[in-house]
């Protein structure tokens, strides 16, 4: 039976899936097989597992901290938000259908539990120690009878919680002790310590605020983990965007990212946004359009009435022009479709839009269907003409998560990815569609970008445009996941009382 411990929040993006990460590791360089869990997750951000099933970002970087390959059972359920109110629910990496919120919290969320604890079973007898992350707060009074992710696995495992709270947001000592006072006593119970997070400045100055909570509360602090710049890890989901910087700063190449309402999978930039000569920025509003080098259209949950938020803003226009203008346009999923001519929805597999116009810089046409494909790919970009350049590149890896099927209809479009292998058997497969004037492109291949050599060939083909020099690619992305997940762990150990955790856990026993 694995050791466990849960980390809980006083509220949303208190840092609960960050702590996860770095004990992820600290307890995988303890040379402990340690797993990550969370129950249910609500994101946009989503990723593929080898074996084609769907999961929540968070739990993929935790996994990679834990020097694991990500599988489902750390995130059996997922919610994809679609739009008034409603979400695609995925059990165990497959959807099921689309719910409501009414619908999904009275009448199906306890039958997800059942999946939740099978998925449990298997990792309590598989591993030493598994972290598990809560969602939220563990004190919403209104959703607690049908909650599935807080205190409901928490008690089923007998797990201690550690409750964190945000310094930074400011309100902490209230937010936790509100959240205790709010807990009911069995649950209360289960919280064996209490973290601070995001602290700036001296740390004595605090000393007085730690007495009184630990006589409040009754619980210890274990420790207050100061505040981390450039994490360098990636986004839970698109709360965090509004952190994203909004205006563009200095940088040889500038790359718009148009931010729709259901923007999905935005860590497909977080490795644009770390090279040294890009300033990439996010775009809400047409006046915030600015001059961009590159724009970049992101995937969507609900593809359609993105584009119809295209159109009515006005950005829609702004990228038609910029694209006549001869600079550049990208498209990855769901962005790829709006680039096409139409989009079609029959079966309102994602809202109830039969048809809306694309932004027609590509010749294709997208049907949804009801089928959602899912898998990691491996693939070849060959002669991919791109602003006056021609680029190649082998061995990308990335994911594919879309429902839509794309039919070309301009023959001097070209198709220069090749999917060599999907889910782990071998194809051959026609990916992805640029356009004769070789400045717009777009594919469905997620993470396309976490590839240094392709990566750096597109951004060398806009300097060579500008007059610039091309730049030799310095960078190995993968690489610097793991040194941030080092230095994150660093940070944390040291900031964290772990004889106190390890004695929690019964670790020393």
């Amino acid at each position: 039976m694995a050791k466990k411990i849960m980390c809980m929040g006083t509220s949303s993006h208190v840092g609960k899936s960050i702590l996860t990460t770095a004990l992820c590791r600290i307890f995988y360089r303890q040379g402990k097989r340690v797993v990550p869990f969370k129950a249910q997750n609500m994101a946009l951000n989503s990723y593929v597992t080898r074996d084609g099933d769907e999961m929540g970002r968070a739990q993929v970087a935790q996994a990679e901290a834990a020097g694991m390959e990500p599988m489902v059972d750390m995130n059996p359920v997922l919610l994809k938000p679609t739009g008034n109110s409603c979400s695609q629910v995925v059990i165990m990496g497959k959807p099921v259908g689309n719910m409501s919120a009414k619908e999904y919290h009275q009448g199906y969320s306890l039958k997800a539990f059942e999946a939740v604890k099978e998925a449990l079973g298997r990792l309590d007898r598989d591993y030493d120690t598994i972290v598990i992350e809560g969602a939220g707060s563990p004190a919403e009074v209104n959703l607690k009878a049908n909650d599935i992710v807080n205190m409901r696995v928490a008690k089923y495992l007998n797990a201690p919680v550690l409750l964190i709270a945000d310094i930074d947001r400011g309100g902490a000592l209230a937010s936790l002790v509100g959240t205790l006072e709010l807990l009911d006593e069995d649950e209360r119970d289960l919280v064996k310590g209490l973290v601070i997070n995001k602290f700036r400045g001296d740390v004595s100055l605090l000393t007085p605020a730690l007495e009184f909570l630990e006589k409040k509360t009754g619980k210890p602090v274990l420790g207050v983990v100061p505040h981390i710049e450039k994490m360098g890890i990636d986004d839970e989901d698109s709360v965090s965007l509004q952190d994203k910087q909004a205006v563009p700063t200095d940088g040889d190449i500038k790359i718009a990212v148009i931010q729709t309402p259901k923007i999905s999978n935005f860590t497909d930039f977080d490795a644009l946004s770390n090279e040294g000569d890009v300033s990439l920025y996010y775009v809400q509003d047409a006046a915030d359009f600015g001059t961009p080098d590159i724009v970049m259209l992101p995937g969507s949950k609900n593809t359609t009435e993105d584009m119809l938020y295209l159109e009515k803003s006005g950005i829609g226009q702004l990228i038609k022009k910029h694209a006549e203008a001869g600079k550049a346009v990208i498209g990855i999923c769901g962005g790829y479709q709006m680039l096409g001519e139409r989009i079609m929805d029959p079966h309102h597999t994602e809202s109830d839009n039969d048809e809306v116009n694309g932004l027609g810089l590509l010749g294709m046409t997208t049907l949804f269907a009801e089928k959602k494909l899912t898998s990691q790919v491996k693939a070849d970009c060959n002669n991919l003409g791109f602003m006056g350049q021609s680029i190649s590149a082998g061995n990308l890896a990335g994911y594919e998560i879309h429902m839509g099927q794309t039919d070309f209809t301009r023959e001097s479009d070209s198709h220069p990815f090749v999917i060599e292998e999907r889910s782990r058997t071998e194809c051959n497969s026609i990916e992805g569609t640029a356009c004769a004037k070789g400045n717009v492109f777009g594919t469905y291949i997620h993470g396309v970008f976490d590839n240094d050599e392709f990566r750096r060939s597109v951004l060398n083909a806009v300097r060579i445009t500008k007059g610039l020099e091309s730049l030799e690619n310095t960078r190995n992305v993968m690489a610097e996941k793991q040194q941030s997940y080092e230095r994150l762990a660093d940070i944390v150990e040291q900031h964290l009382d772990m004889d106190k955790l390890m004695e929690i856990m019964g670790e020393n026993n």
